[in-house]
């Protein structure tokens, strides 16, 4: 019994014996990376365990099929990966996320759970199931992470980012229609600018996530090459020349996606280029949320001193001294969320220089920084269309007012009077405090019909667009 009065029992592996608490399915390897790594008291996310999980039981499935490991054992050896997919033994994942950086701790701690695990569900403790000689065979933990990375990484975007990004897209669209009718001033340098419509603007922001979307999908082709079958060096050394496409199939079996062994299997290990360009993708996306979030914000910005030309659903008190303050949370949320990921980006950028001679060791931050990316944008994403998007009202009269107190109309009279008179007339309206229509009215000498067909809000805003 440990100090601590809890229960333990003793384990080996290559290095010796160690004392691990009697209820873990972990053993003497997973313990010492325990001690080892002590740093942030967080483990690989969800979807990358699921992912190991699966690359557990197809190379299970694949080792069996080859006679590697006989079907007694691989019978229990898939059903232990099954519930390491599923999620059932994450507790038993206990190794620190900053770990070794070719994430060999992990694996060994998945190779470990399953052969405990194994024998458990067997009933029976002969004969015996080796992490290393059963559960690991035909494989390294320097071909598994990183397949396990880039299966967790494509199967999050396919199954989680780009069903909420098009929701958002959608939601984006509806509103452009919506608020086609909406003539406002179009503001740049935030200064005012000539008038556009608000569906207008929020055709663009529809745009930006279209244009996210296909740079999110084109990550995809890259991540669905897999390193599995490289083993230590990529020279896929130790499992039969079968070994890599009969596993991928059965990944594919497992994930509904299709996979190929990658196209050169020491790019594969040496380099992390896919889930480089896949988190670049994000940070796309996450400027385009900043951009249309911090916009709305602005448009909404008041409700009586700022523009207050939008009008954000008001989803919780805004202060805790001045009542019937609202404030616009949620695209704070969206703005929190998108520099998360930037930085996130970063660290994946230097993650993948950080490839050495055959391997790459910074996977696990990688791995990490990656999947919270698609984690956090398909989140708020969902959050930023179901209580702001969706319920954000125009203000069509103050809109409108806006525009009519707009020096920028005088744009639209320099075609027929020229620059520098068009430019005397907004002066005259500045220091007046005229609307430009009144003081064109008196200097312009244009007919009455022509001068309100020039300065027509709506017609200043049907150019190509």
């Amino acid at each position: 019994m440990s100090d601590e009065g809890r229960e333990t029992r003793i384990e080996r592996d290559s290095m010796g014996e160690m004392e691990v608490p009697a209820d873990a399915l972990w053993g003497a390897s997973t313990q010492r990376a325990v001690l080892n790594f002590p740093v942030s008291g967080e483990g690989f996310p969800r979807r990358f365990l699921e992912a190991l999980g699966r690359v557990k039981l197809a190379a299970a499935r694949a080792n069996r099929r080859l006679g590697v490991v006989d079907a007694e054992r691989a019978r229990w050896i898939e059903a232990a990966a099954a519930e390491v997919a599923a999620g059932a033994l994450d507790r038993h994942f206990v190794v620190d996320v900053f770990q070794t950086g070719s994430g060999t701790s992990t694996n060994m701690n998945a190779n470990e759970v399953v052969a405990h695990r194994a024998v458990q569900l067997r009933g029976a403790p002969e004969p015996g199931i080796h992490p290393n000689d059963h559960v690991n065979a035909s494989q390294s933990s320097n071909d598994v992470i990183p397949t396990a990375l880039h299966v967790a990484a494509r199967c999050a975007l396919v199954e989680d980012l780009v069903p909420a990004l098009e929701g958002l897209h959608v939601a984006l669209a509806e509103k452009a229609r919506a608020f086609d009718d909406v003539v406002k001033l179009g503001r740049t340098h935030l200064m005012d600018a000539t008038p556009v419509r608000l569906g207008q603007e929020f055709r663009g922001y529809a745009r930006q996530l279209e244009l996210g979307l296909e740079r999110v999908r084109a990550a995809e082709p890259g991540l669905a090459e897999l390193a599995l079958g490289g083993t230590a060096v990529g020279t896929g050394l130790n499992r039969p020349a079968e070994f890599p496409d009969l596993a991928l199939a059965e990944l594919g079996e497992l994930t509904g996606l299709a996979w190929s062994r990658a196209g050169d299997p020491f790019e594969a290990q040496g380099a992390r280029d896919a889930a480089v360009h896949a988190s670049g993708a994000l940070r796309g996306v996450a400027v385009s949320l900043f951009k249309i979030a911090s916009d709305l914000r602005l448009l909404a910005s008041g409700p009586r001193g700022g523009l207050g030309e939008l009008r954000l659903p008001a989803i919780q008190p805004g202060s805790s001294i001045m009542p019937g303050k609202v404030n616009p949370v949620i695209c704070e949320s969206v703005t929190q969320v998108a520099a998360q990921v930037v930085g996130n980006d970063a660290a994946v950028a230097l993650g993948g220089m950080n490839g050495h001679l055959e391997l790459n060791v910074f996977m696990p931050l990688i791995a990490r920084n990656l999947l919270e990316s698609i984690r956090l944008l398909a989140s708020v994403s969902r959050v930023f269309v179901d209580k702001c998007v969706a319920g954000l009202e125009a203000d069509t009269a103050r809109a409108g007012g806006f525009v009519e107190q707009s020096l920028a109309m005088a744009t639209a009279l320099a075609p027929r009077l020229g620059y520098d008179a068009a430019a005397e007339i907004a002066k005259q309206a500045w220091a007046s405090g005229r609307a430009v229509r009144a003081v064109a009215r008196e200097r312009a000498n244009l007919p009455e019909a022509d001068l309100e067909a020039l300065l027509d809000p709506r017609r200043q805003t049907e150019g190509e667009s």
